[in-house]
């Protein structure tokens, strides 16, 4: 299963394509595996990025809580850390550099924009960590036991629905944005609740794939950064995740 395969929007990448060949070596010539992708160094990538966000969000999520207007670092973070994963996207041989710098923004937009959400629903925050937090764990059980098995109809199933998902936010946006439209994802309605599960269904069936291409890209031993753009990748998806959950507790919360 080649790599280049992937679902994930971030993981799907030319730059998978083929990448072991660097790998691919003449008789005589010595074959450094410290120079390949391997499953610890991603886990300890993971670990490294998941501190930098948090250490990062302390910072807006103290500004709000301080008398000070996070609303600059917020979007200002938001807009550099999209701006970094596409970069990433396109020079992945950066990741290196690219991942750190986007757990450090995006930690500043989480920060800010869980301050928001917690100050209008007290508590709510802890809530949306715990279920992220419970989803992963048992994503990542369902995955090694094999419970959830990573076929090619899984992936094609899986992107429709994120490409789905990803066209109706941007024309809501583009609607709102322009006229008077309120998107029925913005509302506590039942429809709207019903829209919030159902992505948050989808942002974690893409845990599947993260966890599918970073076994692939070990197991066809891809070079070292990609250990960075993996973890990237897998973070990406969590910050997803956690955003989704906010919303449909903030929904919930606000029909009480």
């Amino acid at each position: 299963m080649a790599f280049n395969t992937s679902n994930n929007p971030f993981l799907n990448n030319k730059s998978f394509k083929n990448q072991d060949k660097s790998n691919t070596v003449h008789q005589a010539t010595v074959i450094d595996y410290n120079q390949d992708m391997t499953l610890s160094g991603t886990i300890n990538r993971s670990l490294i990025l998941f501190l930098l966000l948090t250490a990062s969000a302390t910072i807006t999520w103290w500004m709000a809580f301080n008398d000070m207007n996070p609303i600059v670092p917020t979007i200002g973070g938001a807009v550099v850390g999209l701006i970094l994963v596409m970069i990433a996207a396109f020079k992945p041989h950066l990741s290196p550099y690219l991942a750190p710098g986007y757990a450090v923004f995006e930690g500043l937009f989480i920060g800010g924009i869980s301050a928001i959400f917690e100050s209008k629903y007290p508590g709510i925050v802890l809530q949306a960590v715990s279920a992220t937090f419970v989803t992963f764990i048992v994503c990542l059980g369902l995955y090694k036991y094999k419970i959830v098995k990573v076929t090619e109809q899984f992936k094609s199933v899986v992107l429709a629905a994120t490409l789905a998902i990803a066209t109706y936010y941007l024309i809501s946006w583009l609607f709102s944005m322009f006229t008077s439209f309120t998107p029925v994802h913005h509302d506590n309605s039942l429809m709207s609740i019903g829209i919030s599960v159902f992505v948050i269904i989808i942002a974690a069936l893409n845990l599947f794939l993260d966890f599918d291409r970073i076994e692939q890209g070990v197991s066809e031993k891809m070079p070292k950064y990609m250990e960075w753009y993996g973890a990237m990748g897998l973070l990406i998806t969590l910050v997803w995740l956690y955003i989704e959950f906010l919303r449909l507790l903030s929904k919930l919360s606000s029909k009480d």
